[in-house]
């Protein structure tokens, strides 16, 4: 026993030079305050500028910088930078408590936190604007700003934060940033009115050969577009639009905030001089959406939600396009400005499929791959090559050689199973979003069983749409199975806005969170669970 002690003793040791843990607390606070005197003990912590400052002597790879319950008013910049190759620093909510980063407050800087460090992982906590500001470009008063800024620093990792109310951007993470992985995150309502909307979720660059990872995220009611893996600038003479995977994500109803529908994602580059291409982007697994009305056979209107290009000056090459669910209005997928492309496994409810004719070379050199989708468009005569000619599927398959073995028909034939997506959150594993559509609007019941789910576990279901709201609760039953209720009515607007509006009845994207099953611990988790 005393040998078992002293190997305990000397574990204790090893690992507590190993890792660090430090505390934050709101520098107008309650009973404690954080100060820039501290030394980020938890009787003496750091306000939360002074933590994101530190240097790599004090804080490094495999510290933790836990942020206690409060708000933290002010814009921040993190400069903290892990030196030690395969360990991350840590930014992180302390336990369940609720951590809000408000940057609604007076002063010229651009963003709420921006970035610029490298293996720095930030999770569970929120950026936002709280309280008066305005979203009018045209307002005295008007200030744009991003929410996160990522402006340098590779392999960050950005997991379970709630990105929202942001007058512009959710997330800026720009072309200094490879292998940096964004996932888990709800993203929505952020933007302002200008000539049109402005701010995206989600706007993303890449010079690194490292690919971008940006994985199970829900992107909703940003006043522009969902996602931009883009550039607008032209003569750089470099590529940073590259490398990028798009996978399990759900994007829906951006533009709403603005009162026009916006495209879901774009994948494209604006530079005339077509050095700076888009290539090398997957996007693989999701959801896109737009308000559709399935009864409504004609499905005119603009509800974009897959567009590939922007200008012929820089066709878009080796983009994959695989196992998507694609709902918008008349031009859902907009296939404009390719060089090269695979489009796989895809379900496409669109008014038309559009292609520009500067993707017909890629046709008829069979650079674009196409093959197993099932398309569902207004007409017979549903693929256009616009300002050239409108295609059957027949006559698509016979001149280009593609979508031999895909499916087409009629949007009032329109049929998809109910679950569109579980995915558990790599995060936190006993949470998963659940994306529902019943044309009808039906409540739909939802099957764990291949979950790995404790029968006769706690679970609460939120709708994301106004996640701080319980929609229901109990337990999971003998069959493993649970009804979400359909065509919820209450919703969390964006601050100052009157415009936006829920999802139709037939849509839901939802949270729906587990018990944790407590486990036995072995006597080192016992005595030094903090490490596990």
């Amino acid at each position: 026993m005393r040998q078992f002690i002293k190997y305990l003793f000397l574990f204790f040791v090893t690992v507590s030079f190993a890792q660090k843990e430090f505390h934050v607390f709101p520098i107008d606070g309650g009973q404690i305050k954080g100060s820039p005197n501290g030394d980020g003990s938890i009787n003496n912590p750091w306000d939360l500028q002074t933590a994101l400052s530190q240097s790599s002597k004090r804080v490094n790879g495999g510290d933790i910088i836990w942020l206690h319950k409060g708000i933290y008013n002010g814009n921040y910049q993190s400069a903290i930078n892990s030196t030690v190759n395969e360990k991350y620093i840590t930014v992180s909510a302390y336990k369940d408590h609720e951590v809000i980063i408000n940057g609604n407050v007076a002063n010229k800087e651009s963003y709420v936190l921006q970035i610029s460090g490298d293996r720095v992982i930030f999770k569970n906590f929120e950026i936002t604007y709280l309280g008066d500001f305005s979203r009018k470009k045209s307002d005295k008063n008007f200030k744009a700003v991003t929410g996160i800024n990522h402006v340098e620093g590779v392999d960050c990792k950005f997991q379970n934060l709630i990105v929202h109310n942001i007058p512009g951007s959710g997330i800026g993470s720009w072309k200094a940033t490879g292998g940096t992985i964004i996932e888990d995150c709800i993203i929505y309502n952020n933007g302002y009115q200008g000539d049109r909307g402005h701010g995206v979720g989600i706007y993303v660059q890449n010079e690194s050969e490292k690919f971008r990872i940006i994985r199970n995220n829900v992107i909703f009611n940003n006043y522009y577009k969902g996602v931009e893996i883009w550039s607008a600038s032209s003569g750089t003479n470099r590529e940073f639009v590259k490398n990028v995977s798009f996978i399990d994500n759900v994007v829906f109803n951006n533009g709403s905030p603005s009162g026009k529908p916006w495209a879901n994602l774009i994948i494209a580059s604006g530079d005339a001089n077509g050095v700076n291409v888009t290539k090398n982007i997957k996007v693989k697994d999701n959801v896109f959406y737009h308000n559709t009305d399935f009864n409504d056979n004609k499905n005119f209107g603009y509800g974009n939600s897959i567009t590939l290009g922007y200008t012929s000056n820089a066709l878009v090459e080796n983009i994959s396009i695989l196992g998507n669910i694609i709902i918008g209005r008349n031009n859902a997928l907009n296939l404009m400005h390719i060089k090269s492309a695979e489009l796989r496994n895809n379900i496409v409810y669109s008014g038309y499929v559009h292609f520009d004719k500067s993707s017909l070379n890629a046709l008829e050199t069979k650079t674009i791959i196409s093959n197993n989708n099932t398309f569902y468009t207004r007409k017979g005569y549903g693929f256009r090559i616009l300002k050239h000619t409108d295609y059957n599927l027949s006559m698509w398959q016979n001149t280009f050689n593609i979508d031999k073995d895909s499916d087409w028909k009629q949007l009032k034939h329109f049929e998809i199973q109910p679950v569109l997506k579980i995915q558990k959150l790599s995060s936190s594993p006993h949470e998963f979003n659940v994306t529902l559509l019943e044309k009808n609007g039906n409540d739909v019941t939802v099957d764990f069983s291949n979950y790995k789910i404790k029968k006769g576990s706690s679970f609460k279901i939120y709708d994301l749409e106004n996640r701080n709201v319980v929609v229901k609760s109990g337990k999971l039953s003998e069959n493993n199975k649970i009804i979400f209720p359909m065509g919820l009515k209450a919703f969390e607007k964006p601050l100052h806005n009157n415009i936006a509006t829920k999802s139709a009845n037939n849509f839901g994207v939802y949270r729906i969170v587990f018990e944790q099953e407590a486990k036995k611990q072995n006597i080192f988790k016992r005595f030094f669970g903090w490490l596990f």
